[in-house]
C-alpha cells in the first residue's frame, strides 16, 4: 500500500509556550547543593524531633536542675583557672626580675674581669718593652719597631675595605667555596693578601682597626666575623701602614695582591679607598709573648 509519505515534525516552532533558560542551567551541581544544603535524612529528623517535642531547652525539672549545674560547673572551672593564672603572675614575674638581676650581675663581673685583664695585659708590655729597652743594647728600638712592642708613627699609608653595598645578595664565583652564601663580604683570606701586600711592597708596621700586628698576629674567620688575635673586627677595615708613603701606595696598587684587591672592587662591588697621609699613628701590640729566649754570654765569660 502505498500513501504519501509523512512530513517530519517541525523542531522550530514548539507546541507549547516557551520556558526560559536558566541562567545557572549548567551548574546543575552546584544549584542543587545550594538548593538543599541539609540533607533530607538531617532534615526529617529535626522535623519529627521538633513534632515530638524533644528539641529546644529540656522542659522536664530534672532536665533543668542538670543544665543549671553544668554551667555552674563550667563557671567554677574558668574562675578557679582564672585565680590560678592571677596568682601564679606575680610569681613568674618575681623569677624573671631574679633571672634579669642575675644576668647583670654576671655581666658586670665579667665586664670587670675583662678590664682587669686588659690591665695586666698592658702591664706585661711595658715590663717587655722596658726589658727590651734595658737589654736590647743598641739595636732595642729597632726590635721593638719589627717585633710591634712600641707605638710608631710616621707617613704612611690609609687603606679601607668595606663590604659591598648589596653585600646581603648572593652570587656565583669561586668566593662561594667558603661556605658564605654571599660574595660581596670581605673576608679573612682578602685581608690576608692584603696586609702581605703591605708587607711586601715595603710597609715597616701594619694595623687593622687599630689592632697591631706583629709576626705572630694571625687573621682568621669565625662565622662571619674577622679576628685579628682572637679580636672580632667589624667593617668597615682600616688599613694602616708606616713607610713611604707615596711610595708604598704605588707599589701595593701595582703588585698582585693590589690587583687581586682591585678585582674584587670590580666585581663583586667591595669598596675600597687608598690615601698616602703624611703622619700615621700605630699603637704598640697588647702584648708581645716570647716563645723562646736564651741569655746572651759575654765573650770571655764562663
Amino acid at each position: 500500500m502505498c500513501g504519501m509519505p509523512q512530513q517530519p515534525p517541525d523542531r522550530s516552532s514548539p507546541a507549547g509556550p516557551v520556558r526560559p533558560r536558566r541562567p545557572d542551567a549548567s551548574m546543575s551541581l552546584l544549584t542543587n547543593v545550594m538548593d538543599h544544603s541539609l540533607d533530607d535524612g538531617y532534615a526529617e529528623a529535626a522535623a519529627r524531633k521538633k513534632a515530638e517535642g524533644n528539641g529546644g531547652m529540656p522542659r522536664t525539672l530534672r532536665a533543668k536542675l542538670g543544665l543549671a549545674a553544668g554551667l555552674v560547673l563550667a563557671a567554677l572551672v574558668v574562675t578557679v583557672g582564672a585565680a590560678q593564672a592571677r596568682v601564679a603572675a606575680p610569681v613568674v614575674a618575681k623569677e624573671r626580675e631574679e633571672l634579669i638581676a642575675r644576668i647583670d650581675r654576671e655581666t658586670a663581673t665579667a665586664d670587670k674581669l675583662e678590664r682587669k685583664v686588659d690591665t695586666l695585659r698592658n702591664d706585661v708590655g711595658d715590663r717587655q718593652r722596658e726589658a727590651l729597652k734595658k737589654h736590647g743594647g743598641d739595636k732595642g728600638e729597632l726590635l721593638g719597631l719589627l717585633s710591634g712592642a712600641t707605638a710608631v708613627h710616621g707617613p704612611g699609608v690609609k687603606l679601607v675595605v668595606d663590604d659591598a653595598k648589596e653585600a646581603d645578595q648572593g652570587g656565583g664565583g669561586p668566593r662561594e667555596s667558603t661556605g658564605f652564601s654571599d660574595t660581596g663580604r670581605v673576608r679573612d683570606r682578602d685581608m690576608q693578601r692584603v696586609v702581605n701586600g703591605l708587607w711586601q711592597s715595603g710597609a715597616e708596621a701594619v694595623a687593622i682597626n687599630g689592632q697591631r700586628l706583629t709576626a705572630l698576629s694571625a687573621i682568621r674567620a669565625a662565622g662571619d666575623a674577622i679576628l685579628v688575635d682572637n679580636r672580632p673586627l667589624v667593617p668597615p677595615y682600616t688599613v694602616l701602614a708606616v713607610g713611604d708613603g707615596r711610595r708604598l701606595s704605588t707599589r701595593f696598587q701595582n703588585s698582585p695582591d693590589g690587583m687581586y684587591l682591585h678585582a674584587l672592587q670590580e666585581n663583586f662591588g667591595i669598596r675600597t679607598a687608598i690615601s698616602a697621609p703624611d703622619d700615621v699613628r700605630l699603637p704598640a701590640a697588647p702584648s708581645v709573648i716570647v716563645r723562646t729566649a736564651q741569655p746572651r754570654t759575654e765573650k770571655g765569660t764562663s
